[in-house]
């Protein structure tokens, strides 16, 4: 092997172990309530302390299971982990039938192929009619939700002060115009068919002109009575327009090929 292959090879092991990882290590350390069989009141959250350890940024979810399949049950979002430390789950029954057997972690960045499930926690949740007060809660709940709000709060204040890019304005701008284009193209398509078409083809054109014109109607009489039943009028004028749009197209085509003089 000459020099300037033992070159490469070392350049190219370099790059792999600088971007290998080693996977993060969750551990659970307590839960409120505590004990292996819990029955939670209405509207009450089962915590989960763990503990956590990574070499890069992760997130952590405490995802409820029962029989193996996802209960019935909402879970935790989460923030973003680095280095070691604490860090909060949860979750509560959406129903009083609702029960969970385990709690299966998984970490990693969110995407399919970047998180995986690191731990598992055995333990019997089901409802119950009992009330529990907040006074109950340990110190590390309080704690934990107070710092996982300040981070939400922290990474929503520096979203609104980040200026969108110049690839963002264009695609937003992109957007809207395909958007205006749609809703203009809603009428003007069909009113080129009735304008162009003779026989069955105009009356089959006519058809979305009577949808636009419903929508339209439906929108203005709906404000009249109610000024809030419509506040998002600019996409049900949108949406009809596409599909205004998208059946002028296939009109047009099967036109072209039933016209077509046949040999």
């Amino acid at each position: 092997m000459n020099r300037l292959a033992l070159a490469a090879f070392a350049v190219l092991w370099l790059c792999g172990a600088s971007v290998a990882q080693t996977p993060p290590t969750v551990q659970v350390l307590e839960t409120y309530p505590a004990g292996d069989t819990v029955a939670l009141a209405r509207n009450q959250n089962f915590y989960l302390r763990m503990a956590y350890a990574s070499d890069h940024p992760i997130k952590i979810w405490a995802e409820p299971y029962f029989h193996g399949e996802q209960a019935h049950a909402g879970s935790n979002p989460s923030r973003t982990y680095s280095g070691s430390g604490e860090a909060l789950g949860w979750f509560f029954l959406m129903d009083a039938d609702a029960r969970v057997d385990e709690v299966r972690i998984r970490a990693g960045d969110g995407s399919p192929s970047g998180t995986h499930e690191v731990a598992r926690y055995a333990v019997d949740v089901h409802g119950g009619a009992s009330t529990v007060s907040d006074a109950d809660k340990p110190d590390w709940v309080t704690k934990l939700s107070a710092l996982d709000k300040a981070a939400q709060r922290a990474d929503y204040e520096k979203r609104m002060n980040t200026p969108p890019s110049g690839g963002d304005m264009a695609l937003f701008g992109g957007f809207m115009l395909l958007m205006l284009a749609l809703g203009i193209g809603g009428f003007l398509a069909p009113a080129w068919g009735l304008w162009r078409w003779r026989g069955g083809w105009r009356l089959a054109a006519a058809v979305p002109v009577v949808l636009m014109a419903f929508v339209v109607l439906r929108i203005v009489a709906g404000t009249a009575i109610d000024p809030t039943s419509h506040n998002l009028w600019p996409f049900e004028v949108l949406s009809a327009g596409a599909l205004s749009v998208g059946a002028m197209i296939v009109l047009a085509i099967a036109r072209r090929i039933w016209s077509e003089p046949r040999t």
